[in-house]
């Protein structure tokens, strides 16, 4: 078994709309999804914004493999900061269900972390939701910590 991953291109675009998909799905009923998946999420028309990432030089759009197929997607967006340097930020990680646990979704990060070293990225951020502690422990392992927190309290009910 091959374990990859590489910057998708444009015959990727199909397969990254259903992993957005997919994705967003999944943690969508998740303690704190509900929000994310109407405010920090990916917004539709995916096709759309997906497209116009794969050629955004600011942008690292990549997709995870198992033997060549398709498994995994990965977004990240340079930022800049107040005082013009500038900071990584993965968007989307996601990896199916069936292909979790065997290094694409650590191969992607790797991806994602050269890329920001490349620009001279002074970090890289991402998100969690709240007791989704496989993601925590992933993020860990590559050395990201909270560094701050979003507190929330619904109304609508």
């Amino acid at each position: 078994m091959e374990i990859g991953a590489a910057r998708a291109g444009p015959a990727d675009l199909a397969t990254l709309v259903d992993l957005a998909q997919t994705a967003i799905a999944e943690l969508a009923p998740a303690r704190g999804g509900y929000i994310w998946s109407h405010l920090g999420a990916r917004k539709p028309p995916f096709a759309k914004g997906l497209e116009a990432e794969l050629t955004d030089p600011d942008r690292l759009l990549a997709v995870g493999t198992i033997d060549d197929t398709v498994v995994g997607y990965a977004a990240v967006e340079q930022v800049s900061l107040h005082d013009g340097r500038r900071l990584g930020r993965l968007t989307d990680i996601f990896v199916l269900p069936g292909a979790r646990g065997v290094g694409v979704g650590e191969e992607m990060m790797e991806l994602a972390i050269d890329w920001c070293r490349g620009f001279g990225a002074v970090g890289i951020d991402s998100m969690a939701l709240p007791g989704d502690r496989a993601t925590k422990n992933f993020f860990e392992t590559f050395g990201l910590v909270a560094r701050s927190l979003t507190v929330h309290r619904r109304l609508d009910q």
